[in-house]
């Protein structure tokens, strides 16, 4: 049965739908709805969604959103932690039955995605031939960084991440060696994946407005570029402990993460990559970053051989 009501989430559909469910948006859980069809559509076009897909979304809101992306794909995995707001996205959802609504936060922990949004997925993955799964949504702010990173952590990723995130968080997604957004989280999602900001978004295309601008990503799996890494939980923790302090230097950083090390075999470690020991970790690409891990691990297990 088709739909009998399919509206967009317009600022006017919004301000009536939170009207007649007695509800307001809650900031403390990033509620920032986007108004713009223009803009939505941009988003889907941007995440190419096809007849194969499996789109997780993340913030399910009204269903604004999930409503378009729904004809699109094979399935979609929806994650709505406000009780309100799932139930309100129930009803809109109502005829639309390739949609799982899940009423949970997408974080288990801080450092783990909640395995039933995990099983979810996997159950739509496994329902027909060919099919792949990716990440479309408007992410709420608190849960963007380590969303995007704990996926990266799975032994099957999303293929492609196109979502809205701040553009604080944007900035340092993309950011190169240098400057001053680069740090542990560019490095670790530009060694396995392309980044690209999409588009700009200002806080007016969003109701109620957020104090800071936001931004378009698209995050595109490479496992020519994941292969390369041996041991993916190492590096992640281990580009996490070179920037615990920016300034350090990183003979003085890799002392005081790795202690099993002495001032001289870090110095050789060094020298045999040709890095110089006053050289800080902002400085390194994730291609330098994954060689310095890489040489740090063989050395730290010959280091516990020796030690046995």
């Amino acid at each position: 049965m088709d739909d009998p009501s399919p509206e967009k989430q317009t600022l006017s559909f919004l301000l009536r739908r939170f009207q007649q469910a007695g509800i307001k948006p809650r900031t403390d859980l990033g509620q920032n709805f986007m108004i713009d069809m223009n803009l939505q559509r941009m988003l889907l076009d941007t995440a190419r969604i096809g007849p194969d897909d499996v789109v997780l979304e993340v913030g399910t809101g009204t269903g604004g959103l999930t409503k378009q992306i729904a004809p699109l794909a094979a399935a979609v995995v929806s994650v709505e932690v406000d009780r309100d707001l799932h139930q309100l996205a129930g009803e809109e959802l109502f005829y639309t039955p390739n949609v799982t609504l899940l009423h949970t936060d997408v974080l288990k922990t801080k450092s783990r995605i909640e395995p039933a949004v995990l099983e979810a997925v996997q159950r739509q993955l496994e329902a027909g031939p060919g099919r792949r799964w990716k990440l479309v949504a408007n992410l709420p702010y608190n849960v963007a960084t380590p969303l995007i990173a704990n996926l990266l952590a799975l032994d099957s990723p999303p293929c492609t991440m196109t979502v809205t995130v701040q553009k604080e968080v944007a900035d340092r997604i993309v950011a190169r060696p240098g400057a001053k957004d680069y740090g542990a989280l560019a490095i670790w999602i530009q060694s396995q994946c392309g980044t690209e900001i999409v588009r700009v978004l200002a806080p007016s295309v969003f109701w109620p407005r957020p104090r800071v601008s936001s931004a378009f990503v698209q995050i595109t799996l490479d496992e020519t570029l994941r292969q390369r890494i041996p041991d993916r939980v190492y590096f992640h923790e281990f580009v996490r402990s070179m920037f615990l302090h920016r300034r350090k230097a990183l003979r003085s950083e890799l002392l005081s993460a790795r202690k099993q090390f002495n001032k001289a075999q870090v110095d050789e470690l060094l020298a045999g990559l040709g890095l110089e020991p006053t050289v800080r970790a902002e400085r390194l690409g994730p291609e330098e970053m994954l060689r310095l891990c890489e040489a740090v691990r063989q050395a730290n297990c010959k280091v516990g051989k020796g030690a046995t």
